[in-house]
């Protein structure tokens, strides 16, 4: 299947909360294409170090939010790509914008038996202070991708906009895994706004971790938003 039981949970537990909103507030849309040298998720190559297309909607209903991201990948076997279902809520509070919510990652033609399909339910906080964005996630999963289970991931950001339409950003995180081994993972990277509605990024990433998937590389990307 597509996706698993659960990321079909948490999409439609997403569409019902939203729905309920939406007698307060219209929804509005917002689509985003793109492509990446390389799709890198949390410091490992999901593309085998090649590029990737990928794409998304985000639905927006007050302050509750569902959304689907798709991009292509490359694992060595017959799986396509990776389509994540997610929804949640956010809000600010005492001087932070927070974000409460859920993720279900589904991947197209997995090999049976491969066990990729998981969800994560997010806890994330951020605060500007002045030119400067800082932030906190924490990720958990009661069943990750492949042969580990309970898994957290916890990660710290910050962003500055030294100029117009430029973005420096960057961010440490730890991934705290049950069968394969734990690991530290950071990215640093600057963006910039060529058009209301086209933006590139150009970002370094490493891990702890050596490996083919998983050592420093840099990664160059352009998006269109409409």
């Amino acid at each position: 299947m597509m996706r698993s039981a659960f990321a079909c949970a948490v999409a439609a537990a997403a569409l019902l909360t939203a729905g309920a909103a939406a007698a307060q507030s219209a929804p509005e849309a917002a689509w985003n294409v793109g492509v990446v040298s390389d799709y890198v998720f949390r410091g490992f190559s999901q593309t085998d170090e090649e590029p990737a297309i990928q794409g998304g909607v985000d639905v927006t209903i007050g302050a509750f939010y569902v959304g689907a991201w798709a991009s292509s990948v490359d694992f060595g076997d017959d799986t396509d790509a990776e389509v994540d279902l997610y929804g949640g809520f956010r809000g600010e509070a005492g001087g932070f914008a927070f974000d409460v919510g859920a993720i279900g990652y589904g991947y197209v033609n997995a090999p049976d038996g491969a066990d990729y399909d998981f969800l994560e339910f997010k806890a994330a906080a951020s605060r500007a202070v002045g030119p400067a964005t800082f932030g906190a996630a924490l990720y958990w999963s009661p069943d990750f991708f492949g042969l580990d289970e309970e898994a957290t991931y916890a990660e710290g950001s910050v962003a500055f906009t030294p100029a117009e339409k430029w973005t420096v950003s960057g961010a440490v995180g730890h991934q705290w895994l049950d069968v394969n081994d734990d690991y530290a993972t950071w990215n640093l990277g600057a963006g910039y706004a060529v058009t209301e509605h086209v933006a590139i990024d150009v970002r370094y990433y490493d891990t702890d971790v050596d490996g083919p998937l998983s050592d420093s590389r840099g990664v160059a990307g352009i998006k269109v938003l409409f």
